[in-house]
Protein backbone atom coordinates (compact mmCIF):
# COMPACT_ATOMS: atom_id res chain seq x y z
CA UNK A 1 0.00 0.00 0.00
CA UNK A 2 1.42 3.56 -0.85
CA UNK A 3 0.22 6.78 0.69
CA UNK A 4 -0.70 9.59 -1.20
CA UNK A 5 -2.73 12.59 -1.24
CA UNK A 6 -6.11 12.09 -1.77
CA UNK A 7 -6.97 14.44 -4.79
CA UNK A 8 -10.46 12.99 -6.07
CA UNK A 9 -13.08 11.23 -4.25
CA UNK A 10 -14.17 7.40 -5.05
CA UNK A 11 -13.18 4.16 -5.03
CA UNK A 12 -11.62 2.46 -8.57
CA UNK A 13 -10.15 -0.92 -9.37
CA UNK A 14 -8.70 -1.53 -12.79
CA UNK A 15 -5.28 -2.94 -14.65
CA UNK A 16 -2.36 -0.29 -14.66
CA UNK A 17 -1.53 1.80 -17.88
CA UNK A 18 1.88 3.69 -17.28
CA UNK A 19 1.66 7.46 -19.22
CA UNK A 20 5.49 7.60 -19.03
CA UNK A 21 7.73 9.50 -21.73
CA UNK A 22 9.24 6.23 -23.78
CA UNK A 23 13.00 5.65 -23.79
CA UNK A 24 14.31 6.97 -27.12
CA UNK A 25 17.66 6.19 -27.44
CA UNK A 26 19.46 3.99 -29.61
CA UNK A 27 22.51 3.29 -31.04
CA UNK A 28 23.39 4.95 -34.61
CA UNK A 29 24.45 2.24 -37.57
CA UNK A 30 24.74 1.32 -41.11
CA UNK A 31 23.05 -0.85 -42.75
CA UNK A 32 23.47 -2.98 -45.88
CA UNK A 33 19.06 -2.72 -47.17
CA UNK A 34 18.40 0.75 -47.31
CA UNK A 35 15.35 -0.29 -48.82
CA UNK A 36 14.05 -2.16 -46.00
CA UNK A 37 15.01 0.58 -43.73
CA UNK A 38 12.31 2.76 -46.05
CA UNK A 39 9.99 0.68 -45.48
CA UNK A 40 10.33 0.66 -41.71
CA UNK A 41 10.25 4.40 -41.85
CA UNK A 42 6.61 4.71 -43.94
CA UNK A 43 5.16 1.81 -41.46
CA UNK A 44 5.91 3.62 -38.62
CA UNK A 45 4.46 7.01 -40.36
CA UNK A 46 1.36 5.30 -40.73
CA UNK A 47 1.00 4.16 -37.14
CA UNK A 48 2.03 7.71 -36.37
CA UNK A 49 -0.94 8.79 -38.80
CA UNK A 50 -3.71 6.46 -37.79
CA UNK A 51 -3.32 7.43 -34.36
CA UNK A 52 -3.09 11.05 -34.82
CA UNK A 53 -6.02 10.88 -36.94
CA UNK A 54 -7.88 9.21 -33.87
CA UNK A 55 -6.67 11.29 -31.41
CA UNK A 56 -7.47 14.20 -33.42
CA UNK A 57 -11.23 12.88 -33.80
CA UNK A 58 -11.28 11.79 -30.35
CA UNK A 59 -10.37 15.42 -29.06
CA UNK A 60 -12.50 17.00 -31.39
CA UNK A 61 -15.75 15.20 -29.97
CA UNK A 62 -14.75 15.62 -26.97
CA UNK A 63 -13.39 19.15 -25.95
CA UNK A 64 -14.43 20.95 -30.03
CA UNK A 65 -12.53 21.88 -33.16
CA UNK A 66 -10.26 24.38 -31.29
CA UNK A 67 -8.48 21.45 -28.95
CA UNK A 68 -8.12 19.36 -31.89
CA UNK A 69 -6.74 22.28 -33.82
CA UNK A 70 -2.78 20.73 -32.49
CA UNK A 71 -3.24 17.25 -33.85
CA UNK A 72 -4.44 18.65 -37.89
CA UNK A 73 -0.91 20.20 -37.41
CA UNK A 74 0.86 17.36 -35.97
CA UNK A 75 -1.26 15.27 -39.34
CA UNK A 76 0.25 18.20 -41.33
CA UNK A 77 4.09 17.58 -40.39
CA UNK A 78 3.77 13.86 -40.52
CA UNK A 79 2.93 14.29 -43.99
CA UNK A 80 4.92 17.11 -45.11
CA UNK A 81 7.15 15.67 -47.88
CA UNK A 82 9.70 18.32 -47.36
CA UNK A 83 10.30 16.51 -43.82
CA UNK A 84 10.06 13.02 -45.05
CA UNK A 85 11.86 13.19 -48.40
CA UNK A 86 15.22 14.53 -46.46
CA UNK A 87 15.10 11.41 -44.63
CA UNK A 88 14.49 8.75 -47.12
CA UNK A 89 17.54 10.16 -48.87
CA UNK A 90 19.49 10.24 -45.64
CA UNK A 91 18.93 6.60 -45.77
CA UNK A 92 19.57 6.09 -48.94
CA UNK A 93 22.81 7.84 -49.53
CA UNK A 94 24.23 7.47 -46.35
CA UNK A 95 23.03 3.92 -45.75
CA UNK A 96 22.24 4.69 -42.46
CA UNK A 97 18.97 3.54 -40.24
CA UNK A 98 15.85 5.06 -39.86
CA UNK A 99 16.78 5.85 -36.40
CA UNK A 100 19.84 7.78 -37.17
CA UNK A 101 17.94 9.30 -40.41
CA UNK A 102 15.15 10.81 -38.81
CA UNK A 103 17.10 12.48 -35.86
CA UNK A 104 19.58 14.14 -37.81
CA UNK A 105 17.42 15.71 -40.23
CA UNK A 106 14.55 16.13 -37.63
CA UNK A 107 17.02 18.01 -35.41
CA UNK A 108 18.19 20.24 -38.37
CA UNK A 109 14.72 21.43 -38.99
CA UNK A 110 13.64 21.94 -35.08
CA UNK A 111 17.49 24.06 -34.74
CA UNK A 112 16.33 25.65 -37.83
CA UNK A 113 12.83 26.73 -37.00
CA UNK A 114 13.84 27.44 -33.47
CA UNK A 115 15.68 30.18 -34.71
CA UNK A 116 13.59 31.83 -37.04
CA UNK A 117 12.85 35.79 -36.12
CA UNK A 118 9.18 35.16 -37.34
CA UNK A 119 6.99 33.32 -34.19
CA UNK A 120 4.67 30.94 -36.22
CA UNK A 121 7.44 29.36 -37.72
CA UNK A 122 8.92 29.10 -34.09
CA UNK A 123 6.00 27.22 -33.48
CA UNK A 124 6.62 24.56 -35.77
CA UNK A 125 9.72 23.81 -34.10
CA UNK A 126 7.46 22.35 -31.38
CA UNK A 127 5.51 20.38 -33.56
CA UNK A 128 8.08 18.72 -35.59
CA UNK A 129 9.55 17.60 -31.98
CA UNK A 130 6.51 16.33 -30.96
CA UNK A 131 5.61 14.30 -34.23
CA UNK A 132 9.12 13.16 -34.54
CA UNK A 133 9.51 11.76 -31.23
CA UNK A 134 5.88 9.70 -31.94
CA UNK A 135 7.18 7.98 -35.40
CA UNK A 136 10.76 7.36 -33.10
CA UNK A 137 8.76 5.39 -30.31
CA UNK A 138 7.23 2.81 -33.32
CA UNK A 139 10.91 2.82 -35.05
CA UNK A 140 11.76 1.69 -32.08
CA UNK A 141 8.73 -0.60 -30.95
CA UNK A 142 8.38 1.61 -28.24
CA UNK A 143 4.66 2.69 -26.50
CA UNK A 144 3.76 5.93 -26.89
CA UNK A 145 1.16 6.41 -24.87
CA UNK A 146 -1.83 8.88 -25.30
CA UNK A 147 -4.93 8.72 -23.08
CA UNK A 148 -7.22 9.42 -25.81
CA UNK A 149 -6.43 6.09 -27.76
CA UNK A 150 -7.08 4.31 -24.36
CA UNK A 151 -10.06 2.05 -24.95
CA UNK A 152 -10.53 -0.57 -21.77
CA UNK A 153 -10.91 -0.10 -18.24
CA UNK A 154 -7.66 1.40 -16.96
CA UNK A 155 -6.00 2.92 -14.20
CA UNK A 156 -3.21 5.58 -15.40
CA UNK A 157 -0.35 5.73 -13.43
CA UNK A 158 2.15 8.92 -14.08
CA UNK A 159 4.65 10.95 -12.79
CA UNK A 160 2.32 14.22 -13.62
CA UNK A 161 -0.57 14.86 -15.98
CA UNK A 162 -0.97 17.76 -17.52
CA UNK A 163 -3.96 19.90 -17.87
CA UNK A 164 -4.00 18.50 -22.08
CA UNK A 165 -3.43 14.87 -21.13
CA UNK A 166 -6.08 14.98 -17.88
CA UNK A 167 -8.42 16.77 -20.69
CA UNK A 168 -8.04 13.71 -23.30
CA UNK A 169 -8.87 11.39 -20.33
CA UNK A 170 -11.73 9.30 -21.22
CA UNK A 171 -14.52 8.75 -17.92
CA UNK A 172 -15.44 5.91 -19.91
CA UNK A 173 -12.41 3.89 -19.80
CA UNK A 174 -10.16 6.02 -16.89
CA UNK A 175 -11.51 4.66 -13.92
CA UNK A 176 -8.54 6.59 -11.91
CA UNK A 177 -5.34 7.86 -11.53
CA UNK A 178 -2.37 8.20 -9.13
CA UNK A 179 0.47 10.38 -9.56
CA UNK A 180 4.27 11.00 -8.29
CA UNK A 181 3.67 14.69 -7.78
CA UNK A 182 0.73 16.76 -7.16
CA UNK A 183 -1.06 18.07 -4.48
CA UNK A 184 -4.98 18.61 -3.78
CA UNK A 185 -4.47 22.24 -6.07
CA UNK A 186 -2.64 21.08 -8.65
CA UNK A 187 -4.57 21.20 -12.34
CA UNK A 188 -4.77 17.21 -12.32
CA UNK A 189 -6.27 17.02 -9.15
CA UNK A 190 -8.60 19.68 -10.07
CA UNK A 191 -9.39 18.44 -13.35
CA UNK A 192 -9.83 15.18 -11.87
CA UNK A 193 -12.89 16.22 -9.54
CA UNK A 194 -14.09 17.98 -12.51
CA UNK A 195 -14.55 14.41 -14.61
CA UNK A 196 -15.42 12.66 -11.85
CA UNK A 197 -12.18 10.67 -11.72
CA UNK A 198 -11.20 9.15 -8.47
CA UNK A 199 -7.80 10.49 -7.95
CA UNK A 200 -4.32 10.08 -5.65
CA UNK A 201 -1.37 12.25 -6.04
CA UNK A 202 1.86 13.34 -4.40
CA UNK A 203 2.64 9.70 -3.82
CA UNK A 204 6.68 10.21 -4.49
CA UNK A 205 7.19 6.73 -5.90
CA UNK A 206 4.44 4.46 -7.63
CA UNK A 207 5.79 5.12 -11.03
CA UNK A 208 8.54 3.05 -10.40
CA UNK A 209 6.87 0.50 -7.96
CA UNK A 210 3.74 -0.25 -10.39
CA UNK A 211 4.16 -2.48 -13.90
CA UNK A 212 2.15 -2.45 -16.82
CA UNK A 213 -1.00 -4.61 -16.55
CA UNK A 214 -0.66 -4.93 -12.17
CA UNK A 215 -4.24 -4.86 -10.33
CA UNK A 216 -4.79 -1.65 -8.86
CA UNK A 217 -6.85 0.07 -6.29
CA UNK A 218 -6.87 3.83 -6.45
CA UNK A 219 -8.83 5.17 -2.74
CA UNK A 220 -9.39 8.62 -3.65
CA UNK A 221 -11.23 9.31 -0.29
CA UNK A 222 -8.06 8.10 1.89
CA UNK A 223 -5.07 8.67 -0.58
CA UNK A 224 -4.12 5.26 -0.42
CA UNK A 225 -2.93 3.38 -3.81
CA UNK A 226 -3.10 -1.03 -3.34
CA UNK A 227 -0.94 -3.02 -6.28
CA UNK A 228 -2.09 -6.20 -6.87
CA UNK A 229 -4.60 -6.42 -3.82
CA UNK A 230 -5.24 -10.19 -1.99
CA UNK A 231 -8.41 -11.26 -2.45
CA UNK A 232 -9.50 -9.82 0.72
CA UNK A 233 -8.58 -6.39 -0.07
CA UNK A 234 -10.37 -6.66 -3.22
CA UNK A 235 -13.94 -7.69 -1.50
CA UNK A 236 -13.45 -4.97 0.62
CA UNK A 237 -12.58 -1.96 -1.81
CA UNK A 238 -15.29 -3.01 -3.67
CA UNK A 239 -18.10 -3.01 -1.05
CA UNK A 240 -16.27 0.42 -0.36
CA UNK A 241 -17.34 1.42 -3.71
CA UNK A 242 -20.84 -0.22 -3.47
CA UNK A 243 -21.27 2.08 -0.37
CA UNK A 244 -19.55 5.22 -2.20
CA UNK A 245 -21.95 4.73 -4.44
CA UNK A 246 -25.09 4.69 -2.08
CA UNK A 247 -23.92 8.09 -0.42
CA UNK A 248 -23.85 9.45 -4.09
CA UNK A 249 -27.23 8.79 -4.46
CA UNK A 250 -28.09 10.18 -0.33
CA UNK A 251 -26.35 13.05 -1.73
CA UNK A 252 -28.42 13.61 -5.17
CA UNK A 253 -31.66 13.92 -2.92
CA UNK A 254 -30.53 17.55 -2.47
CA UNK A 255 -30.04 18.37 -6.08
CA UNK A 256 -32.95 20.80 -6.59
CA UNK A 257 -32.67 21.89 -3.06
CA UNK A 258 -31.95 24.96 -1.95
CA UNK A 259 -28.78 25.74 0.02
CA UNK A 260 -30.29 26.31 3.69
CA UNK A 261 -28.33 25.51 7.23
CA UNK A 262 -30.40 24.24 10.00
CA UNK A 263 -31.36 27.53 11.14
CA UNK A 264 -32.84 28.72 7.61
CA UNK A 265 -29.92 30.62 6.57
CA UNK A 266 -29.39 30.53 2.54
CA UNK A 267 -25.72 30.55 0.98
CA UNK A 268 -25.13 29.90 -2.56
CA UNK A 269 -23.09 27.19 -3.80
CA UNK A 270 -21.36 27.47 -7.10
CA UNK A 271 -19.23 25.61 -9.09
CA UNK A 272 -15.44 25.69 -10.84
CA UNK A 273 -14.97 24.97 -14.57
CA UNK A 274 -12.34 25.02 -17.18
CA UNK A 275 -14.62 24.41 -20.25
CA UNK A 276 -18.23 25.13 -21.71
CA UNK A 277 -18.65 21.12 -21.71
CA UNK A 278 -18.07 21.32 -17.94
CA UNK A 279 -21.12 23.17 -17.55
CA UNK A 280 -23.44 20.10 -17.67
CA UNK A 281 -21.67 18.48 -14.38
CA UNK A 282 -22.68 21.90 -12.88
CA UNK A 283 -26.24 21.29 -13.57
CA UNK A 284 -26.55 17.76 -12.94
CA UNK A 285 -24.93 18.32 -9.47
CA UNK A 286 -27.62 21.39 -8.29
CA UNK A 287 -25.15 24.33 -8.58
CA UNK A 288 -26.67 27.34 -8.12
CA UNK A 289 -23.96 28.98 -10.20
CA UNK A 290 -20.27 29.13 -11.56
CA UNK A 291 -17.67 30.91 -9.04
CA UNK A 292 -14.84 30.42 -11.38
CA UNK A 293 -15.10 29.60 -15.34
CA UNK A 294 -10.95 29.56 -15.58
CA UNK A 295 -10.32 30.57 -19.20
CA UNK A 296 -6.86 30.05 -19.88
CA UNK A 297 -8.02 26.55 -21.10
CA UNK A 298 -9.16 28.02 -24.19
CA UNK A 299 -6.04 28.98 -24.86
CA UNK A 300 -3.81 26.04 -23.71
CA UNK A 301 -3.34 22.77 -26.43
CA UNK A 302 -3.10 25.38 -29.36
CA UNK A 303 -0.58 26.51 -31.46
CA UNK A 304 -2.30 30.26 -31.40
CA UNK A 305 -4.00 32.71 -29.21
CA UNK A 306 -7.78 31.98 -29.35
CA UNK A 307 -9.94 34.94 -31.68
CA UNK A 308 -12.44 36.97 -30.36
CA UNK A 309 -14.99 35.23 -31.78
CA UNK A 310 -13.78 31.69 -30.35
CA UNK A 311 -13.98 32.91 -27.00
CA UNK A 312 -17.17 34.82 -27.61
CA UNK A 313 -18.53 31.72 -28.86
CA UNK A 314 -17.19 29.86 -25.28
CA UNK A 315 -18.48 32.29 -23.30
CA UNK A 316 -21.79 32.95 -24.68
CA UNK A 317 -22.33 28.96 -24.83
CA UNK A 318 -21.62 29.00 -20.87
CA UNK A 319 -24.08 31.85 -20.27
CA UNK A 320 -26.79 30.22 -21.89
CA UNK A 321 -26.65 27.06 -20.20
CA UNK A 322 -26.64 28.74 -17.30
CA UNK A 323 -29.79 30.72 -17.49
CA UNK A 324 -30.55 33.66 -15.30
CA UNK A 325 -27.92 31.89 -12.67
CA UNK A 326 -24.75 33.81 -12.26
CA UNK A 327 -21.45 33.13 -13.74
CA UNK A 328 -17.58 34.36 -12.48
CA UNK A 329 -15.54 34.60 -15.51
CA UNK A 330 -11.82 34.73 -14.62
CA UNK A 331 -9.92 36.67 -17.24
CA UNK A 332 -7.04 35.07 -18.51
CA UNK A 333 -4.23 33.46 -15.40
CA UNK A 334 -1.48 31.97 -17.41
CA UNK A 335 2.37 31.75 -15.36
CA UNK A 336 2.84 29.89 -12.64
CA UNK A 337 2.77 26.42 -13.59
CA UNK A 338 0.34 26.94 -16.78
CA UNK A 339 2.54 27.99 -20.37
CA UNK A 340 1.29 28.93 -23.23
CA UNK A 341 4.38 27.76 -25.80
CA UNK A 342 3.67 29.83 -28.49
CA UNK A 343 3.65 32.90 -26.57
CA UNK A 344 7.67 32.60 -25.75
CA UNK A 345 7.03 34.09 -22.19
CA UNK A 346 10.53 34.71 -20.37
CA UNK A 347 11.81 31.49 -18.46
CA UNK A 348 11.35 32.66 -14.62
CA UNK A 349 13.47 31.56 -11.14
CA UNK A 350 10.22 31.75 -9.10
CA UNK A 351 7.26 32.37 -12.14
CA UNK A 352 4.58 31.87 -9.23
CA UNK A 353 5.79 35.33 -7.93
CA UNK A 354 6.33 36.62 -11.18
CA UNK A 355 5.26 37.45 -14.74
CA UNK A 356 1.59 36.17 -14.88
CA UNK A 357 -2.20 36.89 -14.63
CA UNK A 358 -3.33 40.01 -14.58
CA UNK A 359 0.41 41.55 -14.99
CA UNK A 360 0.97 39.87 -18.31
CA UNK A 361 -2.31 41.03 -19.26
CA UNK A 362 -2.06 44.74 -18.41
CA UNK A 363 1.27 44.83 -20.08
CA UNK A 364 0.11 42.26 -23.39
CA UNK A 365 -3.25 44.63 -24.26
CA UNK A 366 -3.59 42.89 -27.65
CA UNK A 367 -3.94 39.78 -25.66
CA UNK A 368 -6.67 40.84 -22.65
CA UNK A 369 -8.58 43.12 -24.91
CA UNK A 370 -9.69 40.45 -27.80
CA UNK A 371 -11.14 38.51 -24.21
CA UNK A 372 -12.83 41.37 -22.66
CA UNK A 373 -14.33 42.18 -26.25
CA UNK A 374 -15.57 38.93 -26.27
CA UNK A 375 -16.80 38.84 -22.44
CA UNK A 376 -18.51 41.69 -22.98
CA UNK A 377 -20.82 40.68 -26.27
CA UNK A 378 -21.41 37.74 -24.08
CA UNK A 379 -22.84 39.70 -20.69
CA UNK A 380 -26.29 39.77 -23.68
CA UNK A 381 -26.70 36.45 -22.95
CA UNK A 382 -26.10 35.65 -19.01
CA UNK A 383 -26.20 36.87 -16.01
CA UNK A 384 -22.44 37.41 -16.30
CA UNK A 385 -19.52 38.83 -13.65
CA UNK A 386 -15.85 39.88 -14.50
CA UNK A 387 -13.05 38.86 -11.81
CA UNK A 388 -9.39 40.31 -12.93
CA UNK A 389 -6.59 37.56 -11.37
CA UNK A 390 -3.39 37.97 -9.31
CA UNK A 391 -4.76 41.79 -8.04
CA UNK A 392 -1.49 43.36 -5.39
CA UNK A 393 -2.63 47.48 -5.86
CA UNK A 394 -5.69 49.48 -6.53
CA UNK A 395 -3.64 50.65 -9.52
CA UNK A 396 -3.75 47.40 -11.09
CA UNK A 397 -7.58 46.74 -10.94
CA UNK A 398 -8.22 50.26 -11.86
CA UNK A 399 -5.98 50.09 -14.88
CA UNK A 400 -7.54 46.41 -15.87
CA UNK A 401 -11.09 48.26 -15.19
CA UNK A 402 -10.38 51.25 -17.20
CA UNK A 403 -9.56 48.88 -20.02
CA UNK A 404 -12.20 46.94 -19.63
CA UNK A 405 -14.63 50.28 -19.73
CA UNK A 406 -12.93 51.26 -22.95
CA UNK A 407 -13.78 48.22 -24.23
CA UNK A 408 -17.63 48.67 -23.50
CA UNK A 409 -17.63 52.10 -24.73
CA UNK A 410 -16.13 50.53 -28.08
CA UNK A 411 -18.76 48.04 -28.50
CA UNK A 412 -21.45 49.98 -27.89
CA UNK A 413 -20.41 52.61 -30.89
CA UNK A 414 -20.14 49.41 -33.12
CA UNK A 415 -24.04 48.38 -32.26
CA UNK A 416 -23.19 45.64 -29.66
CA UNK A 417 -25.63 44.53 -27.37
CA UNK A 418 -24.02 44.91 -24.15
CA UNK A 419 -25.28 44.12 -20.62
CA UNK A 420 -25.47 47.32 -18.21
CA UNK A 421 -25.43 44.70 -14.81
CA UNK A 422 -21.89 43.44 -15.24
CA UNK A 423 -20.63 42.85 -11.78
CA UNK A 424 -16.44 43.52 -11.62
CA UNK A 425 -14.25 41.78 -9.08
CA UNK A 426 -11.36 40.67 -7.89
CA UNK A 427 -9.88 37.61 -6.98
CA UNK A 428 -7.78 37.82 -3.11
CA UNK A 429 -4.95 35.85 -3.35
CA UNK A 430 -2.37 38.00 -2.44
CA UNK A 431 -1.60 38.74 0.95
CA UNK A 432 -1.28 42.02 0.26
CA UNK A 433 -5.02 42.33 -0.81
CA UNK A 434 -6.50 41.05 2.01
CA UNK A 435 -4.69 42.98 4.55
CA UNK A 436 -6.17 46.00 2.55
CA UNK A 437 -9.38 44.71 1.65
CA UNK A 438 -11.41 47.90 3.24
CA UNK A 439 -9.71 50.14 -0.04
CA UNK A 440 -10.57 47.43 -2.53
CA UNK A 441 -14.00 47.32 -1.12
CA UNK A 442 -14.82 50.09 -1.54
CA UNK A 443 -14.22 50.16 -5.53
CA UNK A 444 -14.69 46.38 -6.29
CA UNK A 445 -18.14 44.73 -7.01
CA UNK A 446 -17.42 41.35 -5.10
CA UNK A 447 -14.26 39.74 -3.83
CA UNK A 448 -13.86 36.30 -4.54
CA UNK A 449 -10.99 34.50 -2.24
CA UNK A 450 -8.04 32.29 -4.27
CA UNK A 451 -7.31 30.41 -1.35
CA UNK A 452 -4.88 27.65 -3.57
CA UNK A 453 -2.75 30.96 -3.79
CA UNK A 454 -3.49 32.64 -1.06
CA UNK A 455 -2.31 29.77 1.03
CA UNK A 456 1.41 29.33 -0.57
CA UNK A 457 2.08 33.20 -0.36
CA UNK A 458 1.14 33.37 3.09
CA UNK A 459 3.05 30.56 3.89
CA UNK A 460 5.74 31.01 1.74
CA UNK A 461 5.46 27.10 1.05
CA UNK A 462 5.14 26.31 -2.87
CA UNK A 463 1.64 24.26 -2.82
CA UNK A 464 3.40 22.07 -5.93
CA UNK A 465 6.48 21.11 -3.71
CA UNK A 466 6.83 18.05 -1.57
CA UNK A 467 8.86 19.07 0.68
CA UNK A 468 7.19 22.16 2.06
CA UNK A 469 3.48 20.49 1.57
CA UNK A 470 3.05 20.31 5.30
CA UNK A 471 2.95 24.17 5.24
CA UNK A 472 0.15 24.11 3.22
CA UNK A 473 -2.22 24.75 5.58
CA UNK A 474 -6.00 26.44 5.08
CA UNK A 475 -6.96 25.89 8.32
CA UNK A 476 -3.73 27.99 10.03
CA UNK A 477 -5.89 30.88 12.08
CA UNK A 478 -3.29 33.06 10.04
CA UNK A 479 -5.39 32.35 6.83
CA UNK A 480 -8.68 32.31 8.69
CA UNK A 481 -7.54 36.05 10.18
CA UNK A 482 -6.40 36.69 6.35
CA UNK A 483 -10.10 35.68 4.97
CA UNK A 484 -12.46 36.92 8.01
CA UNK A 485 -10.50 40.76 6.76
CA UNK A 486 -12.17 40.26 3.67
CA UNK A 487 -15.56 39.24 4.75
CA UNK A 488 -15.87 42.00 7.14
CA UNK A 489 -14.28 44.65 4.53
CA UNK A 490 -16.71 43.39 1.86
CA UNK A 491 -20.18 43.39 3.87
CA UNK A 492 -19.19 46.91 6.00
CA UNK A 493 -19.33 47.99 2.11
CA UNK A 494 -22.34 46.12 1.14
CA UNK A 495 -20.30 44.07 -1.12
CA UNK A 496 -20.82 40.04 -1.15
CA UNK A 497 -17.81 37.47 -1.05
CA UNK A 498 -17.22 33.93 -2.77
CA UNK A 499 -14.16 31.85 -2.50
CA UNK A 500 -13.34 29.52 -5.25
CA UNK A 501 -9.96 27.62 -3.76
CA UNK A 502 -10.22 24.11 -3.49
CA UNK A 503 -10.88 24.96 0.27
CA UNK A 504 -14.58 25.90 -0.17
CA UNK A 505 -15.31 22.46 -0.65
CA UNK A 506 -13.37 20.81 2.22
CA UNK A 507 -15.91 19.47 4.85
CA UNK A 508 -13.49 21.07 7.61
CA UNK A 509 -13.73 24.10 6.24
CA UNK A 510 -16.95 24.64 5.39
CA UNK A 511 -18.21 25.18 9.42
CA UNK A 512 -15.52 27.92 9.36
CA UNK A 513 -16.43 29.58 6.17
CA UNK A 514 -20.15 29.57 7.37
CA UNK A 515 -19.38 31.16 10.80
CA UNK A 516 -16.47 33.75 8.98
CA UNK A 517 -19.67 34.99 6.64
CA UNK A 518 -18.65 33.34 3.90
CA UNK A 519 -21.96 34.40 0.80
CA UNK A 520 -21.04 31.87 -1.86
CA UNK A 521 -18.71 29.03 -2.05
CA UNK A 522 -17.50 27.24 -5.27
CA UNK A 523 -16.06 24.16 -5.88
CA UNK A 524 -15.63 21.11 -8.20
CA UNK A 525 -19.20 20.37 -9.58
CA UNK A 526 -18.72 16.76 -8.09
CA UNK A 527 -18.20 18.69 -4.25
CA UNK A 528 -21.62 20.74 -4.13
CA UNK A 529 -24.13 17.87 -3.35
CA UNK A 530 -21.65 16.74 -0.15
CA UNK A 531 -21.06 20.56 0.87
CA UNK A 532 -25.28 20.94 0.26
CA UNK A 533 -25.76 18.03 2.64
CA UNK A 534 -23.32 19.16 5.44
CA UNK A 535 -24.16 22.64 5.81
CA UNK A 536 -27.97 21.71 5.84
CA UNK A 537 -27.12 20.09 9.14
CA UNK A 538 -25.06 23.13 10.18
CA UNK A 539 -26.30 26.28 12.49
CA UNK A 540 -25.23 29.60 11.12
CA UNK A 541 -25.66 31.37 14.53
CA UNK A 542 -23.72 28.15 16.58
CA UNK A 543 -20.97 28.10 13.80
CA UNK A 544 -20.69 31.97 14.23
CA UNK A 545 -20.34 31.81 17.59
CA UNK A 546 -17.33 30.07 17.53
CA UNK A 547 -16.07 32.83 15.01
CA UNK A 548 -13.53 34.74 18.00
CA UNK A 549 -12.19 31.58 19.60
CA UNK A 550 -11.34 30.03 16.15
CA UNK A 551 -9.26 32.88 14.96
CA UNK A 552 -7.44 33.39 18.27
CA UNK A 553 -6.27 30.05 18.17
CA UNK A 554 -2.27 29.02 17.60
CA UNK A 555 -2.25 26.12 15.20
CA UNK A 556 -4.11 24.34 12.56
CA UNK A 557 -4.29 21.31 14.50
CA UNK A 558 -6.39 22.97 17.12
CA UNK A 559 -8.74 24.34 14.45
CA UNK A 560 -9.10 21.13 13.24
CA UNK A 561 -9.78 19.37 16.46
CA UNK A 562 -12.23 21.99 17.97
CA UNK A 563 -14.18 21.69 14.00
CA UNK A 564 -14.39 18.22 14.63
CA UNK A 565 -15.63 17.89 18.04
CA UNK A 566 -18.38 20.85 17.45
CA UNK A 567 -19.22 19.09 14.44
CA UNK A 568 -19.35 15.52 15.67
CA UNK A 569 -17.21 15.24 12.42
Amino acid sequence: MIQGIAASNGIAIARAYQLAAPDLTFEKKKTDNPNQEVERLEKALEISKQELQKIKAHTQKELGDEHAEIFSAHLLVLGDPELINPIKDKINSDNVIAETALDEVANMFIDMFKNMDNEYMRERAADIQDVTKRIMAHLLGASFPDPALIDEEVIVIANDLTPSDTAQLNRQFVKGFATDIGGRTSHSAIMARSLEIPAVVGTKEITSIVNKDDMVIVDGIEGKVIINPSDEELSEYKTKQENFAKQKEEWAKFKDEPTRTSDGEQVELAANIGTPDDVTGVLENGGEGIGLYRTEFLYMGKNELPTEEEQFDAYKSVLEQMGDKPVVVRTLDIGGDKELNYLDLPKELNPFLGFRAIRFCLENEQVFRPQLRALLRASAYGNLKIMFPMIATLEEFRQAKAILTDEKEDLKREGYKVSDKIEVGIMVEIPSTAVIAKAFAKEVDFFSIGTNDLIQYTMAADRMNEQVSYLYQPYNPAILNLINTVIEAAHSEGKWVGMCGEMAGDSIAIPILLGLGLDEFSMSATSILPARTQLSGLSKEKMTSYKEKLLSMGTAEEVVEFVKEKTDQ
